[in-house]
């Protein structure tokens, strides 16, 4: 039976329940020596309570809005109940406000039950997150939510159309249908990697997080099964002064680390090192001419034109140098500076020019792309000369629904080695320098 939607079905009493169980936990939170490292329950219980406050009244004014399945509405039942359940579990290890006879092992460090706290406050801090990147300002944005991996993206909106949230099991059948994963312990292990909430289901923002910490897309669960579940330093949960003393113990033996968890050994990662789906970015000639004619060229940086890009900024894939980059976001600004989409993450790109597609061109891209390089081709048809238009904003390579102006398409046939005829054009050929997978980490800052 599908769940409720809509104000009109008590989601005034629910929203004011939730408000009312955080200002409880609060008043219980304030010992001081309830402090603990981030996440904190003193910071996140007020900041949650009053984002409860802003999606509730956004609601009111929507005056209940009809929504589908998996939308806002299922969303806040699953959420609200949720928090609530999470919320008893505090209430039961915090001690009462005004009773001497509380137990004392919860602010013991290293205790049983100020674990489970700390444990707690993870799951908090994820909630919060999650409802923030859900419903930013208050306002629902899960079906416009921009995964910041393209190909987990696709996936998403291809099987899960504009809902922001699945029942595992559904999930589970979907994700399984592209990477196949074993019953039993290991698809249990990958509910709990995934479902950060601990509600029973998954979130696009969830998805998100897991797809940018375990990417590429190809090798997506191959790449957790080996960073966390294998790995043999990986641990499923560590409080923050657990990873001090362990870092401590490591303080004057260089290279003590390189050997996780005390084993004689240190795993091979290389084979998570695959090149990622080639991509072919069209840019007609009127538009070089344009740049042409501002004595520019497209790899200038558009920002300072002073350097050459060398970063593509996720998801949004707008391109910049580094130097701009870094200027912009020590300026406290975490959008992008051309679409102001937010920023969760970008990679280093190099771009080089060559006039004529030659034999020795030909060479250089099956060796570039036998070293794991991504790779761009620009194809410029011929066109009638006119009259270039007004400068563009900078395009963005993963967006060719802003005006046309690029266009992308993973190539047909990746593999080909044979050279295909083709007639003389301007080539770019765009290599993106191979990393360490997963290097993506945040979560709940994301």
């Amino acid at each position: 039976m599908a769940s409720p939607r809509g104000w009109q079905w008590g989601e005034p009493r629910a929203f004011g329940r939730a408000v009312k169980l955080l200002q409880r936990l609060e008043e219980q939170c304030r010992d001081p020596r309830l402090v603990m490292g981030p996440p904190s329950l003193r910071i996140l219980l007020p900041r949650t309570a009053q984002l409860l406050r802003e999606v509730a009244k956004a609601r009111r004014e929507a005056e209940g809005d009809p929504e589908g399945p998996g939308g806002a509405g299922d969303y806040l039942v699953i959420y609200l109940a949720n928090l609530e359940a999470k919320g008893r579990k505090v209430a039961e290890l915090l001690p009462p406000r005004g009773k001497k006879d509380a137990n004392e092992e919860v602010f013991r460090e290293g205790s049983r039950f100020r674990r489970q706290l700390a444990k707690l406050a993870l799951i908090f801090s994820h909630m919060h997150a999650e409802l923030s990147a859900l419903f930013p300002g208050g306002r629902y944005c899960g079906h416009l939510y921009q995964l910041t991996k393209g190909s987990a993206h696709t996936f998403w909106r291809e099987h899960c159309g504009i809902r922001c949230v699945l029942p595992w099991a559904e999930f589970q059948s979907l994700l399984c249908a592209c990477h196949p994963v074993e019953p039993g312990p290991i698809t249990q292990a990958l509910r709990s990697t995934l479902d950060l909430t601990c509600s029973g289901h998954v979130s696009v923002f969830e998805f998100d997080i897991f797809t940018r910490l375990f990417q590429p897309w190809p090798t997506l669960l191959k790449n957790w099964l080996l960073l966390a579940v294998n790995h043999p330093g990986y641990m499923a949960f560590l409080t923050y002064d657990e990873v001090q003393t362990r870092l401590q113990a490591c303080r004057d033996k260089p290279g003590s680390l390189l050997y996780p968890d005390g084993k004689n050994h240190n795993p091979d990662l290389t084979e998570l090192c695959q090149a990622e789906l080639h991509q072919r970015i069209e840019v007609s000639e009127e538009q070089l001419q344009l740049y042409e004619a501002m004595n520019s060229t497209f790899e200038l940086c558009k920002i300072c034109a002073e350097r050459d890009k060398d970063v593509r900024i996720e998801p949004c894939g707008h391109l910049l140098c580094s130097h701009c980059l870094a200027t912009w976001q020590q300026s406290d600004s975490q959008t992008c500076p051309f679409c102001r989409c937010q920023i969760k993450g970008h990679e280093a790109v190099s771009i080089c020019q060559a006039q004529e597609r030659s034999v020795e061109f030909r060479a250089t891209a099956e060796e570039a792309r036998d070293n794991c390089h991504q790779e761009a081709v620009w194809n410029l048809d011929p066109v009638t000369p006119a009259a270039p238009p007004l400068p563009p904003e900078d395009p963005s390579p993963r967006r060719p629904q802003d005006n046309g102006w690029l266009t992308v398409a993973p190539l047909t046939l990746p593999r080909l080695r044979a050279p295909l005829p083709l007639p003389k054009m301007a080539t770019v050929m765009w290599e993106v320098p191979t990393r360490p997978q997963a290097r993506e980490g945040a979560t709940g800052s994301s």
